[in-house]
């Protein structure tokens, strides 16, 4: 199955009669899933990529859902069928950095994006291009902290439990909260450092799943009438714009008189409009676009035989209601 998905990709690739273009460089985009709203915009990028180098083929090609040993195999296709290079956002870093050994044996350049492998195997990529990570974690941070100076009761929402990028963002939040340094992601639960108490039941582990997000949003307000900040490291909470207003609306007044402050990685349209509704107290956006579009010119810098930077951070926005209708980078 994961090899005819690879095939159907590259069919779509090829030009008129079947044949596919000898002399451009296939380099492969591997998201962590083809439904996330968030790796739209990176496949985007690395289409307008595409469009400006005519040497270039964009291989855009992930799980059709967030299942980490599927984004594996995919791999090890693109390895099999020897494209020119491979950028990839690990879901799972322990298993993806193995899975990349066989990338380097075979003399394939290979760089991560939006996360990276674990930093034992940073060897078996060139570079890594999007958001620091931990960065994100410190900035969701803050907003809290400025929300709510005395602290209080507070759930973590993230993605995957192997997922580098995630635990960093964990790591952020909880450094910040308490003051901490010197921790290693995913950080230390808080237990009443600087007044901030991680509830039972957090973090919420979501896979990258909207439906999975929403409904462990929904359990713990209910659960927890006193809960005083919700932060998520990832916009899966947000992607059904619909169920996302449902599950907040029951909890409205609470956000509108600041004794719960909702707070949320990522600034897609729809996040920033559920912003501007008060809908949410802010939110840290990432820019997927230029991850997706800086990575072609990396991988054909690569396949050149060129040196890189490593690492290549692309940036965060930092939105609030005061500031929603400008903080985006354009």
């Amino acid at each position: 199955m994961k090899k005819l998905i690879l095939a159907t990709c590259l069919a779509a690739l090829a030009l008129p009669g079947g044949a596919v273009a000898a002399d451009k460089l296939k380099l492969a985009l591997v998201p962590k899933a083809m439904n996330n709203p968030f790796f739209d915009l990176a496949r985007d990028g690395c289409y307008k990529a595409q469009d400006e180098m005519s040497d270039v083929e964009c291989v855009y090609i992930g799980p059709g859902e967030h299942t980490e040993l599927e984004q594996i195999q995919i791999v090890q296709d693109l390895i099999s069928q020897g494209v020119d290079g491979i950028a990839v956002a690990p879901s799972n870093a322990p298993a993806m950095g193995k899975a990349l050994k066989a990338a380097v044996a075979a003399g394939i350049p290979v760089m991560t994006w939006d996360s990276d492998v674990l930093a034992k195997d940073i060897g078996v990529r060139s570079t890594y291009v999007g958001t620091k990570n931990y960065d994100i974690g410190v900035n969701l941070a803050k907003i809290a902290q400025t929300l709510q100076p005395s602290g209080g009761k507070v759930c973590l929402q993230t993605g995957g439990a192997a997922a580098a990028n995630h635990n960093e963002r964990l790591q952020g939040i909880r450094d910040t909260l308490s003051g901490a340094s010197g921790t290693t992601a995913p950080g230390n639960m808080l237990k009443g450092e600087n007044g901030w108490t991680e509830v039972a039941g957090c973090p919420l582990i979501t896979d990258d799943d909207g439906n999975k997000a929403i409904q462990g949003m929904t359990d713990i307000l209910i659960k927890e009438p006193d809960l005083t900040a919700f932060i998520s490291t990832g916009a899966f909470t947000q992607w059904f714009d619909n169920a996302y207003r449902q599950a907040v609306a029951p909890h409205k007044a609470r956000v509108d008189d600041g004794s719960l402050s909702i707070i949320v990685a990522d600034t897609l349209p729809m996040q920033m409009e559920q912003l501007k509704d008060g809908l949410s107290n802010g939110q840290v956006g990432q820019r997927p676009f230029e991850m997706g579009y800086k990575a072609m010119f990396i991988l054909k810098d690569l396949a050149a035989g060129k040196a890189v930077a490593d690492p290549i951070y692309t940036g965060l926005d930092v939105c609030t209601k005061d500031n929603a209708d400008s903080c985006l980078v354009q």
